[in-house]
């Protein structure tokens, strides 16, 4: 019996993978995971998801072995290692799920090409989205572009449970040369992981302890998700960026009656809604939606970006978030928004900017929700939050760290400032010695955004 390669990709699990459950069927099954970042066009994977990645295929390649398989690395051009695996071990099929990155979907369209030439049988499956991004539309026929009216047409939908993983993959006649982990340089040479390691456990197994975890907690996700100083999150984000748990597992495990619930499920969406959005308009990863952003007069300013990437711009909420990032490789999306709003108003910097700090700093960095939490942010993408809605980064930390426990644990310099002066501490001591002033007033800030708002709107 011919055996099937199954390629991994952002999909390093064994539950609800469709392609490996398919090959599965057919008899043998040669999983393989090729690392050809340099297939994936501006967005290689930065160095937070390199090191999860790392971690992650070694519990993939330990869970393969505990039902009889392993993973077989290789490194690109992934068409060449294909073949080369195909050669080692007669393989006639190569399975995969989809990727809708844009570099990606091209990089797979000239595979399967290739590969039919070849005489290959080729399928590929969803193991990353509840829908299609080609199943979801509007009555015209078009892609949504506003979220709420997106919600509507899927949160109804039926949405068939996740399967189980195999007990049991049959091996193939010869097992092909795999190289070592190591060899793919994931990690990283200063070892700065160490806080990522204490917090995170990545991959498969991570993922299902973390989702049980949450589901004792979802019903209360309704109040405690937007407060950075308690532990409301799914934190899930990191496991389904490398899909070591597929949403339609999330979805399902976290059910009931409840607003927790149905807020969550709208969180699960807004990240459909960010993949569909990337799929039919591939742009957006370098350009704003909103062409007329593309006139926006964004400030170079190499001092103020610094400020803003290390968590020194004087204002604590926007300062103990970047710090959190920094060390944990997770930020929490109440902060996420807040930090945002104050790179690209308060200092007039361009989304793009924060996009590639993200992308290289999240453990959860996926194009797609980047891409769309940025030019919401910004105010030039789909359903953007308008320009003129500047965040106030001490109304928010006095609103969401009402006793500035999450300030005090990432900014440690604060600790004992009194909670009425926590968010603004310019107004307890004029000058701190280890902390800084504001790098920018919050009400000359607001002007000066809106001045440059009107130079794009009156044109």
């Amino acid at each position: 019996m011919s055996a099937t390669i199954v390629l991994f990709r952002h999909d390093l699990r064994l539950a609800d993978n469709p392609a490996l459950e398919a090959a599965h069927e057919t008899g043998p099954v040669v999983p393989v995971y090729i690392h050809a970042p340099d297939e994936e066009g501006s967005w290689k994977p930065g160095a937070a998801s390199r090191w999860w990645l790392h971690q992650s295929l070694r519990s993939l390649d330990t869970s393969l072995r505990n039902i009889g398989s392993r993973l077989i690395i290789r490194t690109g051009p992934t068409l060449a290692a294909i073949r080369d695996v195909v050669r080692e071990t007669a393989a006639t099929s190569v399975f995969w799920n989809r990727r809708y990155e844009p570099a990606v979907i091209e990089r797979d369209r000239l595979l399967k090409s290739e590969l039919k030439k070849q005489g290959l049988r080729t399928e590929s499956y969803n193991a990353s989205l509840l829908f299609e991004p080609w199943e979801v539309e509007t009555k015209q026929g078009r892609p949504y572009q506003v979220y709420t009216p997106f919600w509507n047409a899927v949160k109804d939908r039926p949405l068939p449970k996740p399967s189980p993983a195999p007990h049991q993959l049959t091996a193939p006649r010869n097992w092909p040369n795999s190289f070592d982990l190591a060899a793919l340089e994931l990690e990283p040479r200063i070892d700065w992981a160490a806080q990522m390691r204490k917090q995170w456990t990545p991959g498969e197994k991570g993922a299902v302890e973390r989702l049980k975890r949450f589901t004792t907690v979802v019903d209360d996700y309704a109040d405690g998700r937007n407060r950075p100083d308690y532990d409301g999150t799914s934190s899930l984000s990191p496991h389904l960026h490398l899909g070591e748990i597929s949403p339609r597992t999330v979805w399902h495990a976290t059910v009931g009656d409840s607003v927790g619930v149905e807020i969550y499920h709208k969180e699960l969406v807004w990240r459909e809604f960010a993949y569909h959005l990337l799929y039919h308009f591939p742009h957006t990863a370098e350009q704003p939606l909103r062409t007329d952003f593309t006139r926006f007069p964004w400030r170079n300013d190499a001092i103020a970006l610094r400020a803003w990437q290390r968590g020194l711009t004087g204002y604590p909420m926007v300062d103990a978030g970047m710090r959190q990032l920094w060390t944990t490789g997770w930020m929490h999306n109440r902060v996420r928004m807040v930090v945002a709003s104050f790179l690209v108003k308060h200092l007039l910097l361009s989304w793009k900017e924060g996009a590639r700090w993200f992308w290289d700093t999240l453990l959860d960095a996926d194009l797609a929700s980047n891409t769309l939490g940025w030019q919401w942010s910004a105010g030039c993408g789909a359903d953007a939050a308008p320009y003129f809605r500047i965040f106030n980064p001490v109304a928010q930390g006095e609103k969401f760290d009402t006793n500035g426990d999450y300030v005090r644990r990432w900014v440690p310099e604060l600790k004992n400032i009194p909670n009425k002066f926590i968010h603004k501490p310019w107004e307890y001591i004029a000058e701190l010695k280890n902390y800084p002033r504001p790098v920018v007033d919050h009400s000359a800030a607001r002007a000066r955004a809106l001045e440059a708002l009107a130079t794009i709107t009156k044109s």
